[in-house]
């Protein structure tokens, strides 16, 4: 991906319309530019921060059917994550593959009970399951999750689901899209919806965060995929629409692999809050999550409450021999999630994880709900709405049997960035060449996940990075001190110290 080049293109293109510019840059927008390009379309991405700045970049990293959702009775929904679960195994192994899951129980009862659920799980993935789930003894629990609390164990329940890098794959997503034909852009920002005489959508104003250039762009349909941020977006196209999501925020802790030294993972099947608690094996970590906290307005870098931190430490130290505290902590990030509204639910946990498609007065269709693992299927069903909408002549879907590539290789005798971390220069070299970083924080949050991993560590790695970024760039020291300030200032919310300890 080449933003320079991509700004030329955009430009040149003016006067033409495009068939569909989408808006944001998450999991379901990169999703809808992929399937609109790999139909023969002529698609425009903008993204006003990064690719995956959001909610996209701060999951639980698990590729899944969702088992909490068997009891709420929701069959269709983990019936469809399931399958989509299973093509994303094929059409990405090198970004997402098999986890072992074990459901510690400490009453006889809970190992029939949850056997069962989870044989109900196993059923409705089909042809699309990845192994049989299995009663384990206490013995065998105590062999998979060598640091689970032996205290009353009666045994465990065994599981299989899937485990991804989220923004790796939101990249390489993105370089097919590019791939495909998409015109993919960061740093560009929708300053309006933009509409014809008779009140119908006709294109967008955007500027580019980098510069400051506006352009005005037309388009047959625009898709709003800004997930927390799609009321804004709604309310650019028709002033006073009611909001259509409630907000959600979700929090992870990030510890050392040894409060977790195995190869799988655990699933705590109830916490006081009503959600599941997963403990997991992730590049070398130990990560743990989530909360489910409803808030009132999204904001572009979301912070971990106290409360919150304290709840998932609290929660874990019941199920693990080694309880965490505050100063194990490595990272703590927070991720927002936008629930499809209903006014009979009584909290967010109970929302649904469904996605919708509203299409308003003026034609703008915006896509939300849902979650990582069907960002495909949630792609496809709004790009299938935009091609009738607007009578676009395309091909049928293909990304269900589209793989996707991974990054190209880097030379791994180039030197380490931090003695703690796996990432060396040709990371950062790659990631600015073909990956469009523009920004310390792109490099070390989402192109590598060195802030995700090890708060303290990326803020020492953000010199060296900003220097060889800004020799790839051609910036000056004063972009390289200030891009340095500016990471430090965002790192301070990973890592998990309460205010009063903060410099």
């Amino acid at each position: 991906m080449d933003r320079v080049g991509t700004l030329e293109r955009v430009r040149a293109k003016e006067e033409g319309p495009w068939d569909i510019v989408v808006i944001g840059g998450g999991a379901t927008g990169i999703g809808c530019a992929l399937d609109a390009a790999a139909r023969g379309l002529d698609v425009l991405l903008l993204e006003q921060h990064d690719l995956g700045k959001g909610t996209s970049s701060r999951s639980t990293k698990l590729v899944h059917g969702g088992v909490r959702y068997l009891r709420q009775g929701n069959l269709s929904l983990v019936r469809e994550a399931l399958k989509e679960r299973g093509v994303l195994l094929r059409n990405a192994p090198h970004v997402v593959h098999k986890q072992a899951f074990v459901v510690p129980c400490y009453r006889w009862w809970e190992k029939l009970y949850f056997g069962a659920g989870l044989k109900i799980y196993d059923l409705l993935a089909g042809k699309y399951s990845l192994g049989r789930s299995r009663i384990l003894s206490r013995a065998q629990t105590i062999a998979e999750l060598p640091t689970v609390r032996r205290g009353g164990l009666a045994g465990g329940v065994m599981y299989w689901d899937g485990q991804f890098d989220d923004t790796r794959l939101l990249i390489d997503l993105a370089q097919a899209s590019s791939t495909q034909g998409a015109a993919i852009l960061n740093y560009s920002k929708v300053t309006s919806i933009d509409k014809n005489a008779d009140g119908h959508v006709s294109g967008i104003t955007f500027e580019d965060r980098q510069t400051g250039e506006q352009s005005r762009i037309r388009a047959r349909v625009v898709i709003n995929a800004t997930g927390a941020f799609c009321d804004e977006v709604r309310a650019m196209s028709a002033s006073g629409t009611k909001p259509i999501v409630t907000l959600s925020q979700g929090v992870h802790l990030v510890l050392d692999h040894s409060f977790l030294p195995t190869d799988t993972a655990v699933m705590i099947p109830k916490t006081s809050d009503g959600r599941v608690l997963f403990c997991i094996p992730w590049l070398g970590k130990t990560l743990i999550g989530t909360t489910d906290t409803p808030i009132e307005r999204a904001s572009i870098e979301p912070a971990a409450m106290e409360v919150e931190i304290d709840f998932i430490l609290k929660s874990a130290g019941e199920y693990l021999e080694k309880k965490p505290n505050r100063d194990d902590l490595l990272s703590v990030f927070a991720g927002i999630r936008p629930l499809v509204r209903s006014d009979a639910a009584k909290n967010t946990a109970a929302l649904s994880r469904g996605h919708m498609i509203e299409i308003d007065a003026g034609g703008m269709l915006t896509i939300t709900g849902g979650k990582w693992t069907t960002y495909r299927r949630m792609s496809e069903d709004a790009v299938d709405q935009a091609v009738k909408m607007a009578g676009l002549r395309a091909t049928p879907s293909v990304t269900e049997s589209l793989s996707i590539p991974g990054p190209t290789a880097t030379n791994n005798d180039t030197e380490r960035l931090h003695p703690d971390l796996p990432y060396i220069v040709a990371d950062v070299i790659r990631a600015v060449r073909n990956e469009m970083a523009v920004t310390v924080e792109d490099v070390l949050a989402r192109r590598t996940r060195a802030l995700f991993l090890n708060a303290q560590a990326a803020i020492e790695m953000a010199p060296s990075v900003a220097a060889i970024m800004a020799a790839e760039l051609g910036k000056d020291e004063a972009w390289t001190e200030a891009e340095i300030r500016e990471f430090r200032k965002i790192a301070e919310n990973y890592l998990g110290r309460p205010p009063a300890a903060r410099d």
